[in-house]
């Protein structure tokens, strides 16, 4: 059987657009909260509530992907199975 090449990556060009739209997306935020007319207490909450919808959508992203690796890794499992049946009852030295 022929092998499969599980290795995923990202071009640069992604890389980059993803970071500095993350930047991008911070910078303007953090503007908009300085420039925000409304009391100390109200900033505070949005400010707090923008950090904590940053850190879970990088915890949404690393549960994703690990469950994707971990899918990846169970489908090279059965593969190895797979070719190591075929290889055993397909060669008739073995029989």
């Amino acid at each position: 059987m022929s092998s499969v090449n599980y290795a995923q990556s990202n071009t640069p060009a992604f890389y980059f657009l993803a970071w500095a739209s993350f930047a991008i997306a911070s910078i303007g935020t953090i503007i908009g909260l300085y420039y925000l007319e409304a009391n100390l207490a109200v900033k505070g909450f949005f400010t707090m509530s923008y950090l904590f919808s940053i850190s879970s959508c990088f915890v949404v992203a690393k549960v994703i992907r690990d469950k994707q690796e971990q899918g990846n890794v169970i489908k090279r499992i059965e593969d190895a199975r797979t070719e190591e049946f075929l290889s055993k009852y397909t060669d008739p030295a073995k029989l």
